[in-house]
């Protein structure tokens, strides 16, 4: 007979297909897809990989990502790397709220999850300071703009909001610098742009401890590509790059 997974097991395995929207998949819309003009539905395997833009799911990172995140957060307790947890670029919460939810099933009350956001959406580009963002258009899309209320509700609808989550409001060249983070074990950036992905990098990677985990969700954006490469270059880096899913990839600090 096969070993059923334990209690624990299903909780977080349930947390996942509810963050994603997975068990109503028939009723769920790609709106990023009718932005385009090929209709709302979703592709299954477009949602697994995290390629669609959801109208209800409270994460657009998809299953690939997510079991990844897991992973990540699992081998650092097996580990024992000190530190909290980091989102940089949270939108509706979801990540955050699975982060959360893996260590209340875990038991563990000693870890910070810290929610980094604008709460109001990306940026305009800096293209004077960050010329490799010049031209982009992602400040202009209203539904990449969720606010702070919006994503404590979510918290509360799991029941995972308490003194544990933190939440960071602003924009990351002004908040991360004075953040009262001591130790990080994961990091993990979703801010789409050169500026963005760099501000995370420069305030925070030193925070990192050593085998901790730096996950980039837009690696495949070539804004965020090139301030990963020129980041890793600056500080001499050579971890390999991990893929995650065609758009992210991961490495481990040295």
């Amino acid at each position: 007979m096969l070993n059923q997974p334990s209690p624990k097991e299903r909780y977080i395995e349930l947390l996942k297909k509810t963050l994603l929207f997975e068990m109503w998949q028939e009723h769920e819309e790609d709106l990023f897809s009718n932005l385009m003009g090929h209709g709302k539905n979703v592709d299954p395997l477009k949602h697994q990989n995290g390629e669609i833009w959801p109208k209800t799911a409270h994460s657009m990172i998809g299953r690939m990502r997510m079991n990844n995140l897991q992973m990540c957060m699992k081998t650092i307790l097996e580990e024992q790397i000190e530190g909290d947890f980091i989102e940089t670029g949270v939108w509706r919460g979801g990540a955050c709220i699975f982060m959360q939810g893996f260590l209340q099933a875990e038991g563990i009350h000693n870890r910070k999850i810290w929610v980094a956001d604008s709460f109001e959406g990306l940026p305009p580009p800096n293209e004077i300071k960050y010329p490799k963002d010049k031209g982009d258009q992602l400040h202009t899309f209203s539904y990449l703009a969720v606010s702070l209320e919006e994503v404590q509700n979510n918290f509360q609808k799991y029941d995972l909001l308490d003194t544990n989550v933190h939440f960071l409001k602003g924009w990351f060249k002004d908040t991360l610098p004075t953040a009262p983070i001591k130790k990080l074990s994961l990091l993990r950036l979703d801010g789409d742009l050169y500026e963005s992905t760099m501000d995370s990098l420069n305030n925070l990677y030193h925070k990192v401890s050593k085998n901790g985990f730096i996950i980039i969700d837009d690696y495949i954006l070539p804004t965020c590509q090139a301030a990963v490469t020129d980041f890793r270059e600056e500080h001499h880096i050579q971890a390999p790059l991990i893929p995650i899913d065609n758009h992210s990839v991961y490495w481990r600090k040295p």
